[in-house]
């Protein structure tokens, strides 16, 4: 656990998601931290946000390849005929075990069979002796789903699976870990405080209190973003305000005869997303309002008043 601690101080920004007081944590950190020293294969499982990425670069910063390179492939994102060329620059530019990094395949289920089997070839049974496509590389995995499912339905091989799942990390969803979430909102307002150059008041009792009573669907990614709307509108009641209508979005079904409007849900959709640009904006350019606008293709003008909509409306559902 120090060595956790450790990686965090010295670059907070690559592993904050590993941050974490309750039992869940601590023992998953403990796990992580053993298995890393190993060069066995290693899966990890968890919902979209959970930090399933931050996990990857903490085991192959603690394990005994840090010194060389971390390759990542987005599995999701690979089209089955460019497979071949991505995994091969990936795990095997380097042939030798001593040079040889860690290769992170995430969303590893979004693999189709043929591209199963590509990467089946070229993975060690760990009994034989390698062939000379066998690839050296520490190799760390990913998925949002259980791959035990995913192979009784036929949609992932049996042997592969088998192979992935040297080890395996679950991380716990930020609903069932919701000890952790004060200090984790304290990370993240720390985080964006630091970039963008802008104090932030501690959170009070109640906020956190509220904070810690939703459901996170979006698990850490969710509460980081809702950390840097804070820092960036610098209104803390108008990130509550959102996330108090997120929770009855999700948890109460539109009540039936109340004649709901599509127009409305329409503008209300366009709002949100237009919000959620100049957020970004405003974050790519540190704040420099200016820069946003011309980013966005606005008048600077325009972005102020815009900026200032979104103040006056979260006056309006407060009263």
């Amino acid at each position: 656990m120090d060595q956790i601690q450790a990686l965090v101080a010295e670059d907070p920004a690559s592993v904050g998601f590993v941050y974490g007081l309750g039992p869940a944590m601590l023992t998953l950190n403990a796990v992580a931290v053993e298995i890393a020293r190993t060069d066995i294969p290693i899966l990890i499982l968890g919902e979209s946000g959970t930090g399933k990425d931050s996990y990857a670069r903490l085991i192959h910063r603690l394990s005994p390849k840090a010194h060389a390179h971390l390759w990542t492939v987005n599995c999701s994102a690979v089209d089955p005929g460019d497979l071949l060329a991505q995994v091969q620059e990936a795990l095997g530019r380097v042939s030798d075990h001593e040079n040889s990094g860690s290769v992170y395949l995430d969303n590893i289920h979004e693999l189709d069979l043929a591209c199963q089997r590509l990467l089946l070839s070229h993975l060690s049974d760990g009994e034989s002796t390698p062939t000379r496509h066998a690839l050296c590389a520490r190799l760390i995995s990913s998925t949002t789903r259980s791959l035990e499912s995913e192979v009784e339905a036929g949609r992932f091989r049996r042997e592969l699976y088998f192979r992935l799942n040297g080890a395996s990390l679950r991380l716990p969803p930020l609903r069932e870990r919701n000890e952790d979430i004060p200090i984790l909102i304290e990370y993240f307002l720390n985080k964006y405080s630091r970039a963008i150059q802008k104090k932030v008041s501690p959170l009070s009792k109640k906020a956190i209190q509220t904070l810690v009573a939703y459901h996170w669907p979006g698990n850490i990614r969710e509460l980081e973003h809702f950390a840097r709307k804070i820092v960036l509108f610098d209104d803390v009641q108008m990130a509550l305000n959102d996330l108090r209508a997120a929770a009855i979005v999700s948890h109460k079904p539109m009540e039936k005869g109340r004649g709901a409007s599509l127009k409305v849900a329409a503008r209300n959709a366009s709002k949100e997303a237009e919000r959620e640009l100049i957020m970004q904006a405003l974050e790519r350019t540190r704040w420099n309002r200016k820069r946003a606008a011309q980013e966005l293709q606005i008048s600077y003008k325009s972005l102020l008043h815009k900026i200032k909509q979104i103040g006056s409306s979260s006056e309006e559902q407060q009263s």
